[in-house]
C-alpha cells in the first residue's frame, strides 16, 4: 500500500478546495492573489518555435500541460509537435507499461531525456538507468517542455539518444508568497488533488522555497482495477550575488493495474473492452487448471470456459509498483563578465515491481503467502515479478567563455549507476482472491528464477563554439566524446558475468542558422550520435541466453546515427508564424530485438546487429492569431524510414527479409489541428490527431489501422469579481470526443518478425473529467 505518511486524495481535495480559500482570504490582497494578467493563458506562447536554433526544436509551456486533463503526462502535451508520435491506453498518457513516443522511427529507448539537465535514463518501462517524467515531478510543476526532433545538444546528459531530446524545466520558486490548488473528478471515479505552497523571497538572503502535493487515482476504464500515484516535490533557490545556488528533490509512489496486452485476433474476436479477469479469480483458477492438465493442447483441444480460447486471451491480474526519490544541486555562477560556471549534483533511487498472475507456474506445497506463514492449499497460479533497484549517482558540469563573436563552452557529464533486477515467483492460495494485493510489494517468493547486478559507468566531454560570424549568420561548433562501460555480475541464473563496452571518442556536431531579417530564419545542422548498450536482462545484449551474450559480447558494435536537417522558421503580418524542416537520417549497427514467446513467459530475447535504416522526412507547424481570441494551431509530419537490410544468422541463411520493410510502430503520416479561443474569462480548445498506420511486424505482415481522435478543453475564468471566487477557473476536458474505436499502443509486448504477438492496447474510449483550480 501507498504509504499512510501522505494525506488521502479526499483529505487533499478538502485542504484544496475549502481550508486553503479561508486562510488566504485573510492575507493581505496584493500578496495572496494572482494578478488577472498571471492567469489568462496566451495562445500565442503555448507553442514556441526554436528562434536562434541551428536545430529543428520547439516548445510548449505549462499552459500547454493545463489544456490537457489535469494529471495528464507533459509527453501528452507535446504530441501536437511536428514529428512528435505519443501513445497510452489511458486517458492521461501516464499509464508506463503503454506509454510510447516516437521522434522520426526513433523510439523512446533511442531518445534522451533529462530534468534540468538531470538524466531521466530513456524512460522505457522497465528503466535501467532512470525513471519516467510522469514519476520525477509533478505535472503542474513542469514550466516548460523543449523537443529537439533530430538531435540533442552536445550537453546533453543522455547516453541513449541516436534521435532526438525532449528535456523539461521544472517551475522554480516565485519571489512572491503564493499557493495553488486545484481538484479534479471525472470518469471511473477519477479522482485529483495538488496543492503547492511557494514561500517567496525569505529575509534579505532572498531565499526562496516551494514544496507541492499530488495525489491521484482512478479505476482502469475496462475490467477490474486502479491507477494511483502519490507524489511530493520540494525546490529551493538561493541568490548567490550574480549566480544562484537552485535544488530540488521529488519523491513518487505509483501503482497501477495493467491492462491486458492483446493480438489483433483477439481483439477482432473479443473485442477492445476485453480485459485481464481481475474480478474473478474462482475463472482464473479454472483456467490455469485446464491449462496445466493438458499444456500441449493450448489453443486447440483444452476447453476453457467460453469466450476464453487459448490461456493467454486472459490472466487474472497484472500490475506495476515504483517508488522513487530523485533529486539535484546547481550552482550557476559568473566567475567574471566573460566567464560563467555551472556545475550539477544528482542522485536517484528507485524500487520497483512489475507483477504477472502467471498460469503457467503453479504455486508448490510449502510456499508461503506474503505474511509469511504456509500456504494451506496452493494454487495453480503464482504471481512473477521483474524486480528493480536503481542507485545512481552523477555530476554534470560546464565553463563557457564569452570571447564577443565566440562563445566557448566546454562540460562533462559523469554517472555511476548500479542496477539490480530479479525475477521472482511468489506463492498464491487456491481458494478467496489468492492471498495477494496485486497494489502491495511482495514478500516472501518461493524461487528466484534469476538475478543480476549491473554497474554502468558514463563519462561524456564535450566542446564546442558559437560563432557570431554576422548579425545575421551563426555557426555553431563542437563535438563530444561519450564512453559508457556495461558490468554485469551473476547472483542467480545463468552466468551472463561480463562486461561490454560503448565508446565513440569524436561525435561532432556543426549547425548554421541565418536570419533573412527579423521574421524569416533559415537553419541547418549535421549531428552523429551513438547509443550505448542497455544494462538489463529484459532488454539489450545482457537479455540474450547465456550462450547468445558469451558470443556477443566482445564484437557488438553499438548503435549509431548521422542526422541531416534544414529549414526555415517564419513569421508572417497578420499573426502568422511557424517553421518547415526536412531531413535526412542514416542509422547504422542496428541491434534487432526480437521477443521470444508470450511476454508473461520471460524467455528473454534474440539480439543481432542487422544493418542500416533510412530515414527521411518532412516536418511543418504553424500558429495563426487570425483574431483578438481566436487561434489556430496545426502540424504535419510524414516519414518515410525502412530497414536497409535483411536479417541473416552467422552462417549467412536468411532468417528475415527485411530489406525495404517499414519501421515498426512508426506512423508515416502525422496531423494535428487545433481551434482555440480566450478572451480571458472563457477559453477553449477542439483539438484533432490524425495517426496514420503502424505495422507490428519486422515484415510488415501485420499493421495498426490509421485513426483520428478528437480532443475538447472549456473553461471559465472569475476574474474581478470580487469575493473569493475571483482568480478561480473551471475546466472541463472531454478525452476521445468521437468514442473512436482504435489501437493506440503498438509493442507493448515486444516485437517479433511475423504477425500474431500479443502486443496491442486500445486507447481509452471517451471520458470526462472537471477541474477548479486557484492561486492565491
Amino acid at each position: 500500500m501507498i504509504s499512510n505518511r501522505f494525506l488521502s486524495g479526499a483529505s487533499l481535495l478538502t485542504l484544496a478546495l475549502f481550508v486553503v480559500p479561508s486562510v488566504a482570504a485573510a492575507q493581505d490582497a496584493a500578496v495572496a492573489m494572482a494578478t488577472a494578467d498571471t492567469q489568462v493563458s496566451e495562445i500565442d506562447e503555448i507553442v514556441v518555435f526554436g528562434r536562434g536554433q541551428t536545430r529543428q526544436q520547439a516548445s510548449v509551456n505549462a499552459d500547454a500541460i493545463a489544456i490537457e486533463a489535469p494529471g495528464s503526462s507533459p509527453l501528452k502535451a507535446i504530441e501536437r509537435l511536428p514529428g512528435v508520435s505519443f501513445q497510452s491506453a489511458d486517458a492521461f498518457g501516464a499509464y508506463e507499461w503503454s506509454a510510447r513516443i516516437v521522434l522520426r522511427s526513433f523510439n523512446q529507448n533511442q531518445l534522451g531525456f533529462t530534468l534540468d539537465g538531470v538524466p531521466l535514463g530513456d524512460m522505457s518501462y522497465g528503466n535501467h538507468n532512470g525513471l519516467h517524467i510522469s514519476r520525477a515531478i509533478i505535472s503542474e510543476n513542469v514550466a516548460r517542455v523543449d523537443v529537439a526532433q533530430g538531435s540533442g545538444a552536445l550537453g546533453t546528459a543522455s547516453s541513449s539518444n541516436l534521435g532526438g531530446t525532449v528535456q523539461f524545466v521544472s517551475r522554480v520558486p516565485t519571489t512572491e508568497f503564493g499557493v495553488d490548488v486545484s481538484g479534479a473528478f471525472g470518469s471511473d471515479d477519477s479522482l485529483r488533488g495538488f496543492v503547492r505552497l511557494d514561500s517567496g523571497a525569505l529575509g534579505s538572503a532572498g531565499t526562496r522555497l516551494s514544496v507541492s502535493y499530488a495525489d491521484q487515482s482512478a479505476d482502469k476504464w475496462k475490467g477490474v482495477g486502479e491507477q494511483k500515484q502519490q507524489q511530493i516535490n520540494a525546490s529551493f533557490l538561493q541568490p548567490l550575488g550574480a549566480g544562484e545556488l537552485r535544488g530540488f528533490i521529488n519523491h513518487s509512489e505509483r501503482r497501477e493495474n495493467d491492462y491486458q496486452d492483446m493480438s489483433l485476433g483477439m481483439i477482432d474476436r473479443l473485442g477492445r473492452d476485453w480485459d485481464n479477469i481481475s474480478g474473478d479469480y474462482a475463472m482464473a483458477v479454472r483456467v490455469a487448471d485446464i491449462y496445466q492438465a493438458t499444456p500441449a493442447g493450448d489453443c486447440t483441444t483444452n476447453a476453457y470456459p467460453s469466450p476464453i480460447k487459448c490461456v493467454d486471451d486472459a490472466y487474472f491480474n497484472a500490475a506495476g509498483l515504483r517508488d522513487d526519490t530523485i533529486g539535484a544541486v546547481t550552482l550557476d555562477y559568473p566567475l567574471t563578465d566573460s566567464l560563467s560556471v555551472s556545475l550539477t549534483g544528482y542522485g536517484h533511487t528507485n524500487k520497483g515491481q512489475g507483477l504477472w498472475w502467471t498460469p503457467y507456474v503453479p504455486t508448490p506445497v510449502g510456499a508461503k503467502g506474503q505474511d509469511g506463514s504456509t500456504i494451506a492449499s496452493p494454487g495453480p497460479i503464482a504471481v512473477r515479478t521483474t524486480e528493480y533497484d536503481i542507485d545512481r549517482k552523477g555530476a554534470i558540469g560546464s565553463v563557457t567563455l564569452d570571447l564577443g563573436a565566440h562563445s566557448i563552452e566546454a562540460g562533462f557529464w559523469v554517472e555511476d549507476n548500479d542496477f539490480n533486477q530479479a525475477r521472482r515467483y511468489y506463492g498464491l492460495s487456491r481458494g478467496g482472491d489468492g492471498g495477494r494485493d496485486s497494489l502491495e510489494f511482495q514478500e516472501n517468493p518461493f524461487f528466484t528464477e534469476w538475478e543480476y547486478s549491473y554497474n554502468t559507468k558514463t563519462t561524456n566531454l564535450y566542446l564546442q563554439d558559437s560563432w557570431a560570424i554576422t548579425d545575421d549568420l551563426t555557426l555553431n561548433a563542437g563535438f563530444k566524446s561519450l564512453s559508457v562501460e556495461n558490468e554485469a555480475s551473476t547472483v542467480v541464473g545463468a552466468n551472463k558475468t561480463g562486461s561490454i563496452k560503448a565508446e565513440d571518442n569524436f561525435l561532432p556536431q556543426i549547425g548554421v542558422s541565418y536570419d533573412l531579417n527579423s521574421d524569416h530564419q533559415l537553419f541547418a545542422s549535421y549531428a552523429e550520435n551513438m547509443r550505448a548498450f542497455e544494462s538489463s536482462n529484459t532488454g539489450g545484449p545482457f537479455s540474450a541466453s547465456a550462450a547468445g551474450f558469451a558470443a556477443i559480447k566482445d564484437t557488438l558494435k553499438p548503435e549509431n546515427s548521422r542526422t541531416i536537417e534544414a529549414g526555415w522558421r517564419f513569421n508572417f503580418a497578420g499573426g502568422l508564424q511557424g517553421s518547415v524542416a526536412a531531413y535526412d537520417v542514416q542509422f547504422e549497427d542496428r541491434l534487432l530485438t526480437v521477443a521470444l514467446g508470450a511476454p508473461i513467459l520471460g524467455l528473454g530475447n534474440g539480439i543481432q546487429n542487422v544493418g542500416a535504416v533510412k530515414s527521411r522526412g518532412f516536418e511543418a507547424a504553424a500558429l495563426w492569431n487570425f483574431a483578438s481570441d481566436w487561434s489556430a494551431f496545426g502540424s504535419y509530419s510524414y516519414n518515410d524510414s525502412t530497414y536497409e537490410d535483411d536479417v541473416r544468422d552467422g552462417a549467412g541463411v536468411l532468417v528475415a527479409a527485411t530489406a525495404g520493410k517499414r519501421i515498426v510502430a512508426t506512423p508515416e503520416n502525422l496531423f494535428r489541428a487545433e481551434l482555440s479561443y480566450d478572451n480571458g474569462a472563457v477559453f477553449g480548445t477542439l483539438a484533432a490527431a490524425y495517426t496514420g498506420e503502424r505495422f507490428s511486424s519486422y515484415l510488415n505482415d501485420e499493421k495498426a489501422d490509421a485513426y483520428t481522435t478528437v480532443e475538447l478543453t472549456a473553461g471559465y475564468r472569475f476574474d474581478g469579481m470580487g469575493g473569493w471566487l475571483d482568480g478561480t477557473q473551471i475546466q472541463v476536458n472531454v478525452v476521445n470526443l468521437t468514442d473512436e474505436d482504435y489501437i493506440s499502443t503498438v509493442g507493448s509486448g515486444g516485437f517479433q518478425n511475423t504477425a500474431g504477438r500479443q502486443t496491442f492496447l486500445p486507447g481509452a474510449p471517451r471520458q470526462v473529467f472537471a477541474s477548479i483550480r486557484r492561486r492565491f
